[in-house]
């Protein structure tokens, strides 16, 4: 609703009325601009002028930007994580899994260098991914500096694993570009088939479940993709040295 340029540029009165209205938001869009004027102590004129160097054009537009702001930060409906996984399962026997997986497990095998990449709650799994696979006998890393540098002879015959539930994160993409022009395969799991990280990538594994959002942060299961993650390790496992005891 705010941002940083606006507010760095507010006067003392725009604070005394920035900070009423984001603790009375749900109030304030039911306010007339007089009860907003004499609830934070200032004239109606203020009020119109702190509307104005937040870009609208008057408290009525004020008003509704405000509306609009709290609908879309609402709590979405959460669904049980049993729920979830059925659906996720179900699915995956619909869908030719593990023609997917047996190609790219085979590419990893192959491989001498494996690189993870991911950020937030994908990076979180990208880490996890990079020490189930060493465990599994093939050592890999995970990248989280996005300025880490990449020279093409660290990078031969490199495979890069690339976490993203919107599969738009600007910085696995970044990344993700950045080790396909140093000749890398990339494998990546998203939640829809139809982004830019799946589009780049050489192999991709889709689970397809609900997005779910707390006010602004991704809640989004993560469970298909630890899944997903051991099951390619475990294929490459089998691979390189037979079936598992």
């Amino acid at each position: 609703m705010f941002t940083p340029e606006q507010i760095a540029r507010f006067s003392e009165l725009d604070y005394i009325i920035y900070n009423y209205v984001t603790k009375h938001a749900n109030e304030v869009v039911y306010m007339r601009i007089r009860e907003l004027a004499d609830a934070v102590h200032v004239s109606p004129p203020t009020i119109l002028r702190f509307c104005k160097k937040v870009g609208c054009d008057g408290f009525s537009e004020f008003k509704t930007k405000l509306k609009l702001y709290l609908q879309q930060n609402e709590r979405f409906f959460i669904t049980n994580a049993q729920d979830t996984l059925a659906e996720f399962f179900e699915r995956t026997l619909k869908t030719d899994y593990q023609q997917t997986i047996r190609e790219a497990a085979a590419a990893i095998a192959r491989a001498d260098n494996v690189i993870f990449v991911g950020s937030g709650s994908s990076g979180i799994l990208a880490e996890y991914g990079s020490r189930y696979f060493s465990a599994m006998e093939k050592f890999s890393v995970y990248i989280k500096d996005p300025f880490f540098p990449i020279y093409g002879h660290y990078f031969n015959n490199c495979v890069a694993i690339a976490l993203s539930v919107s599969g738009e994160t600007s910085y696995t993409l970044s990344q993700v570009h950045r080790l396909k022009e140093k000749g890398s395969t990339i494998i990546s799991i998203t939640n829809r088939k139809h982004c830019s990280l799946a589009k780049m990538s050489d192999y991709n594994l889709t689970y397809y479940v609900n997005t779910e959002f707390v006010e602004q942060t991704n809640v989004t299961t993560q469970i298909p993709v630890i899944y997903l993650l051991e099951s390619l390790a475990k294929e490459m496992y089998r691979m390189l040295n037979g079936p598992l005891a």
